[in-house]
């Protein structure tokens, strides 16, 4: 019987240990790469072509639901186990809503991560308790043909800009994370801020807290 290959996404390398030493430990799965960056993720998950990839919402770069996103564009047959600390409902509907299998609390057991694993490698769904599957399914068929928000009618390149200035990041800084000129960031950032209805940065860095991009603890900038 073929083992199941898992890539761990998450930025703190003490906790991608130990999950690695958990996960080699079961007999029926392989960890076939690890990563701390979103955007770096999503170029080894391509490239690597694992069954399951278990990732963080929050990383620095691009966050887990732009890295479900894209990794499910470029091959969709992965499936993907968010390992989360928040336990709010809205992140857990985020997730699904962008394409996550199973959504597994970081206080649950190491059973749960496992069991997640197993089902979501047979496309089946695994949601850690409290969370509530049917509180789940019942919100996304509400929610199907309903209108976009301001963030869904952004582009991919739009939101890795947007997450990047978010964090910090002047706009050299993310041309060269993304192979792109300083002037081709100005543009873009220039088209997400006119699509959001932002006008300085710190509206930037409020609207992508407030909408999970980036962690609650990152403090606005002053313009």
């Amino acid at each position: 019987m073929s083992k199941i290959s898992i890539f761990l996404a998450d930025d703190h390398q003490i906790l991608r240990q130990g999950l690695r030493a958990l996960l080699e430990s079961v007999p029926e799965f392989v960890v076939v790469g690890e990563c701390g960056d979103g955007l770096e993720t999503v170029k080894q998950v391509l490239k690597l072509a694992p069954q399951v990839l278990v990732a963080d919402l929050m990383m620095p770069s691009l966050n887990g639901l732009e890295v479900i996103q894209q990794v499910r564009k470029g091959c969709s047959s992965i499936r993907v186990v968010i390992l989360s600390m928040y336990s709010n409902e809205a992140y857990l509907i985020n997730a699904l809503k962008n394409g996550a299998d199973s959504y597994v609390l970081k206080e649950s057991t190491a059973t749960d991560l496992i069991t997640a694993i197993k089902e979501a490698a047979v496309g089946r769904r695994f949601l850690s308790q409290p969370l509530s599957h049917l509180l789940a399914e019942a919100y996304l068929d509400k929610t199907k043909g309903t209108t976009l928000r301001p963030y869904d009618t952004l582009t991919p390149r739009e939101r890795e800009v947007l997450q990047l200035a978010a964090e910090g990041h002047n706009n050299p800084e993310i041309g060269k994370r993304l192979s792109v000129s300083p002037r081709t960031v100005e543009v873009q950032r220039q088209n997400l801020m006119r699509k959001l209805g932002l006008r300085t940065r710190t509206d930037l860095v409020r609207f992508a807290i407030q909408e999970g991009i980036i962690p609650v603890e990152t403090k606005p900038l002053d313009v």
